[in-house]
């Protein structure tokens, strides 16, 4: 059997689809290849996945039903779903609505339409975000949180999509688990995340934009911590065939469970590097949270979730990474 893993290009999508393949499954990777982000560093992912033999690409927008159905038609034995795709970032939702709406909304109306056509469906995984806790005060967040309170659309979205797919999964008893994403980080990053500005400006010489005066935290995770919370949710869906008024639909957080201060992030990444960053201090933009913070016990207690990279390690293998891929020595 094989797995169908959306927005295979992508940061996350990437590092998950290689960790399915290096334990020996099959997986067929979707990936619209839009151009949010240079696309030569999507190519250079898929050029990773290439060389596993297990591996077939499909270029592909998730919101094309056509394209997926014909995708279905191909590949018989698909029995699992994990759903990365995304229009990503907090801040391009303000300039660029319309693209959240179609990839997000749209593309998971599809997916789920497709997954309740499979002739057999093991697991229907999906990224959420931390994003959908909003405007909520209470540290940590926890997954029995209210998340009514978004602050940007992207939030507003990933929230429409877990509504839709407990929607789905009550509906088609379809066998669904929703991630809430922490931060994610590490090799392979997306340009348009901290990580990776932070290292390209600092490199440069260059001031970095250090949004609130640096009084925010984050619960960085470190993708090969995400990696291993998406695949064992997805390996431990909840029962399809639960009976009763049981919805086979869960919520988990995937994160660090450990706030960092963003100073002190970029203190640890001024390190790695051996320069000093130039700090432009910048109010709090819109679409921003001074904090996130995960509350993981649920997922521990269900999937065995432990994260194990401190940030400390987790950065220092990033700017290695970085380095390399950009041949700095």
């Amino acid at each position: 059997m094989s797995t169908l893993v959306t927005g295979a290009a992508g940061f996350i999508g990437f590092h998950v689809a290689r960790a399915l393949l290096e334990r020996g499954d099959r997986v067929v990777g979707i990936d619209n290849l839009n151009d949010y982000y240079d696309v030569r560093l999507k190519e250079a992912r898929l050029d990773e996945l290439a060389e596993f033999a297990g591996f077939t690409f499909v270029k592909l927008d998730i919101a094309d039903r056509d394209g997926i159905s014909a995708v279905l038609r191909a590949h018989r034995d698909l029995s699992g779903i994990i759903h990365l795709a995304a229009q990503a970032g907090v801040r391009y939702s303000l300039e660029n609505p319309y693209a959240y709406i179609d990839a997000n909304v749209m593309g998971t109306i599809v997916m789920l339409e497709a997954a309740r056509r499979l002739d057999r469906l093991d697991a229907f995984t999906y990224a959420s975000s931390s994003s959908v806790y909003g405007a909520n005060k209470k540290q940590p967040f926890s997954v029995d949180d209210p998340v009514e309170q978004p602050v940007s659309l992207y939030a507003a979205t990933k929230r429409s999509c877990e509504l839709i797919a407990r929607s789905y999964s009550h509906l088609y008893r379809l066998p669904a688990t929703g991630l809430r994403f922490f931060t994610a980080y590490g090799p392979w990053g997306r340009p348009d995340m901290a990580a990776w500005l932070f290292t390209k400006a600092i490199l440069a010489g260059e001031p970095i934009k250090v949004f609130n005066e640096g009084h925010m935290a984050r619960d960085f995770t470190y993708i090969d911590d995400i990696v291993a919370g998406t695949i064992a949710a997805h390996d431990r869906a909840p029962a399809a065939g639960a009976v009763g008024d049981e919805v086979p639909h869960r919520i988990y957080n995937l994160g660090n469970h450990r706030p960092e201060r963003l100073l002190d992030f970029i203190a640890i990444l001024e390190r790695a590097l051996g320069h000093t960053a130039i700090k432009e201090l910048l109010p709090l933009q819109p679409g921003d949270v001074p904090e996130s913070f995960a509350d993981i016990e649920t997922a521990r207690r269900d999937l065995g979730f432990e994260p194990k990279i401190s940030i400390e390690e987790g950065i220092g293998r990033f700017v290695q990474w970085y380095k390399r891929y950009h041949r700095i020595n």
